[in-house]
């Protein structure tokens, strides 16, 4: 799961914390075998949480890393100063993580609620 940071290997694509939480979703809902048939509440609670982190980030222009944290992940100076300046948009991401997470767990315990 390291390398969603960055955008999916630093590529500055979709935010790593939206693929991390579809992989986690689809880890528990997909289909164990090539015979098996999809579970419907992989791609309903996939597409709630990506709405969710759609909302999130329309402040930053969209859902892609180099939207949110505004930086070249190529330039290895960049994103020093990223990880070590308190004041970089780091800590924007930090909380965005917080916040899918919480989001993440609320949909998952909603389920859980629905279909125990």
């Amino acid at each position: 799961m390291g390398a969603f940071g960055g955008g999916v290997a630093s590529s500055g694509n979709v935010c790593g914390i939206l693929t991390g939480g579809v992989a986690l979703i689809s880890s528990l809902y997909s289909k164990g075998d090539l015979e098996e048939k999809d579970d419907p509440r992989m791609w309903r609670l996939s597409y709630k949480l990506f709405k969710h982190f759609e909302n999130l980030t329309e402040s930053f222009g969209g859902i892609n890393c180099r939207d949110i944290a505004r930086l070249n992940w190529s330039d290895r100076e960049a994103t020093r100063d990223f990880y070590r300046n308190p004041e970089s948009r780091r800590k924007l991401c930090t909380q965005l993580v917080g916040d899918f997470a919480f989001k993440l767990g609320e949909i998952l315990d909603q389920e859980h609620l629905k279909n125990p």
